[in-house]
């Protein structure tokens, strides 16, 4: 069908939407990598990690990778990129559903993430984070679209805060999220 919006397993073998994905990934964080984009890519497609890329006639529109941190139910999601173009159309959440449910499937319970604050895009860049974390982490702002807003609308949260994990004053903001089918438990 012509038009739609195609989510779906991301190969290494895919070698054009490889060299997309590294070209994306480098335009999208070109602080992280810038020149590495490639190197990035490929170890997103290894055999033991998941993921999956958007497409719409043809078109690479961006990918979700993530891979096994705690072996075997926390899964750290890295990375999520969307092409600018493609942005604020749901395509990220698209990717981060059909991650969370193939990793559900496997018996995965929790899915977490990293979300950098580089650029000074929220409250949380401001002051010593070595005091009064969680205040500070509860009552969060965002000044200028920082993502950690749109892990929360689909139903991540904050669970840390790494102070000055890229800086001074510049944290990482960890969040995660319970994946368990059917809130079943695996004990």
């Amino acid at each position: 069908m012509k038009n739609e919006l195609e989510i779906s397993p991301f190969s290494i073998d895919e070698k054009e939407y490889v060299k997309k994905a590294a070209l994306l990934l480098e335009s999208a964080f070109p602080d992280s990598y810038k020149g590495r984009g490639i190197d990035e890519v490929m170890e997103c497609l290894y055999e033991d990690r998941v993921a999956f890329k958007a497409t719409k006639d043809g078109e690479f529109l961006g990918f979700v990778s993530a891979l096994e941190a705690y072996k075997p139910y926390g899964w750290e999601l890295h990375p999520l990129v969307v092409a600018d173009n493609a942005r604020r159309m749901g395509i990220g959440q698209k990717l981060v559903e059909a991650l969370e449910k193939e990793l559900s499937e496997k018996g995965v319970l929790t899915i977490f993430l990293g979300t950098d604050d580089e650029r000074f895009a929220t409250s949380l860049s401001e002051g010593d984070l070595f005091e009064n974390l969680y205040e500070k982490m509860a009552k969060v702002r965002n000044y200028k679209e920082h993502p950690y807003e749109f892990y929360e609308k689909i139903g991540y949260q904050i669970v840390g805060v790494i102070p000055n994990a890229n800086g001074w004053n510049k944290p990482d903001i960890i969040m995660a999220k319970n994946i368990a089918k059917n809130g079943e438990r695996y004990d």
